[in-house]
């Protein structure tokens, strides 16, 4: 299957709106938003939800009150001040604040009657959904959650599991920005990449970063320049660092202020109208074709 990864090496540089355009100009598309920290291609694309499961991205510690003695060895060895006294109606036990528990299982392993265990923590939920460019796998990961990598690994898998299922050929991804774990599962495997960058000192410093990234795992990558024409002395800066990394730049993108205007009315750029933005968006996406094959 073919899939396309769109990323960034920063947040803010107009990915995801290049990516619901791409959305509503494929054909036999499926769509994954892997970038799970802040996902909001549903935003734009008002998917209408078929089914929901809940993600669980690690443990959290638990005490059976039935099991606990009071010892308060648990206490006195959680590094995290997560396990409270409970001394209501004079019984004296311990509960587990799940606020403070980072689940490292010392209290696990230190109870002498097997009171404190590891369960499962509700760390979000994840989504397929339909769109009017086709089906979504979506996630939400709660607020302070941790293995935001293993939820995009998950949708990723289920994206692709849907596009087979409804023969689709094309998966189209919006990844995480940045370098970090996030980013490495949205990229890990993938057919190609396509860096959207701006032309900022930090657009050009963080595709640096993550072009190196790309390179290390030997994934197609090519670029594509928003907003080019704010700073077009920078934005042939970037193309000339991008030919020295060996990047092809598929696309100059002029700032439009119907970018805005289509977000406000949940539309992508292409679909919203045709003026400048929509017509570059749609000349990148036919060489990203022509690239991807």
């Amino acid at each position: 299957m073919r899939e396309l990864v769109v990323i960034s090496g920063k947040g803010g540089t107009g990915k995801t709106s290049i990516v619901a355009s791409f959305l509503a100009l494929a054909e036999r598309v499926a769509a994954v938003d892997c970038d799970v920290d802040a996902a909001d291609l549903h935003l734009v694309l008002e998917p209408k939800v078929r089914n929901r499961w809940p993600f669980s991205g690690g443990h959290e510690a638990v005490i059976d009150e039935a099991r606990c003695t009071g010892c308060g060895l648990c206490a006195d060895h959680c590094r995290f001040d997560a396990i409270r006294v409970d001394d209501a109606d004079g019984a004296l036990g311990y509960t587990v604040d799940p606020i403070s528990c980072e689940g490292c299982g010392v209290c696990v392993d230190i109870c002498p009657d097997a009171a404190a265990q590891m369960v499962p923590s509700a760390s979000g939920e994840w989504f397929v959904a339909d769109t009017r460019c086709g089906p979504m796998v979506q996630p939400r990961l709660g607020i302070a959650q941790e293995n935001s990598g293993k939820l995009v690994s998950l949708v990723r898998r289920e994206g692709k599991a849907l596009s087979s299922l409804g023969g689709r050929d094309l998966l189209i991804c919006d990844g995480s920005p940045g370098i970090g774990c996030p980013v490495i599962a949205s990229i890990t495997g993938a057919r190609m990449v396509l860096v959207v960058t701006e032309p900022t000192l930090s657009g050009l410093h963080d595709l640096k970063r993550v072009a190196a990234l790309t390179r290390q795992f030997g994934i197609e990558t090519a670029v594509c320049i928003n907003k080019a024409d704010i700073n077009p002395d920078l934005s042939d800066r970037i193309e000339r660092e991008a030919e020295a990394l060996d990047l092809p730049v598929l696309g100059h993108i002029r700032y439009d202020e119907a970018v805005t205007t289509a977000q406000v009315n949940r539309r992508s750029v292409v679909e919203d109208g045709g003026g400048p933005a929509a017509i570059d968006i749609r000349a990148l996406w036919a060489r990203v074709l022509h690239t991807i094959g």
